[in-house]
């Protein structure tokens, strides 16, 4: 007896090799269950996610898990499920949680999990996750807790010349009232 062999179909090959590609150059996926959402407000939702250097893609869940496979990424099949959509994340994923989470305060958007540089991340876990800061956050609140023993140091300095200058001047003004 012969085995039988199925072929797919060539438009469902190229669409999974299609969102491979658009996979592959992100490293934050954030899967998000939109029901209920209008085409307004979807657009609305990718032009905020656009200023983030994100973007918001519907994909069809097979092709979706089947992609992330051949990426070698984590399993994620537990989250594509239903209608989704999946935010995409070059940069900041974090920020991109939070404008999320933002957003489905006025409508019907939930966060379902997510899978953030190889870690996979429930929803609960995601929100905990935007409201880590930005990167630029926490590297300004280094380099301040970087420059705040020099200007300390800055400010001594400049208070012993400036009592200095003080009693200089005080001793000249003392000396002509003489």
């Amino acid at each position: 007896m012969t085995e039988h062999v199925t072929k797919p179909q060539p438009y469902k090959v190229e669409a999974v090799k299609s969102l491979r590609e658009k996979f592959s150059g992100y490293s934050g996926y954030i899967f998000t269950d939109y029901r209920g959402l209008s085409v307004e407000q979807i657009t609305s939702l990718r032009g905020v996610l656009r200023k983030l250097n994100a973007e918001y893609k519907v994909v069809k869940n097979n092709f979706a898990e089947i992609a992330f496979k051949e990426l070698s990424q984590p399993d994620v099949a537990s989250y594509l499920v239903g209608p989704t959509a999946i935010a995409l994340s070059k940069d900041e994923a974090s920020q991109v949680a939070k404008s999320i989470l933002e957003f489905g305060k006025e409508t019907s958007l939930r966060i379902r999990g997510g899978l953030v540089d190889g870690q996979v991340f429930n929803g609960k876990q995601m929100e905990e996750f935007s409201r880590l800061p930005s990167r630029a956050d926490l590297i300004a609140q280094l380099m301040g807790t970087m420059n705040a023993p020099v200007q300390r140091l800055a400010c001594a300095m400049s208070g012993v010349a400036g009592k200095l200058v003080r009693t200089l001047a005080a001793v000249a003004d003392k000396k002509k009232s003489e």
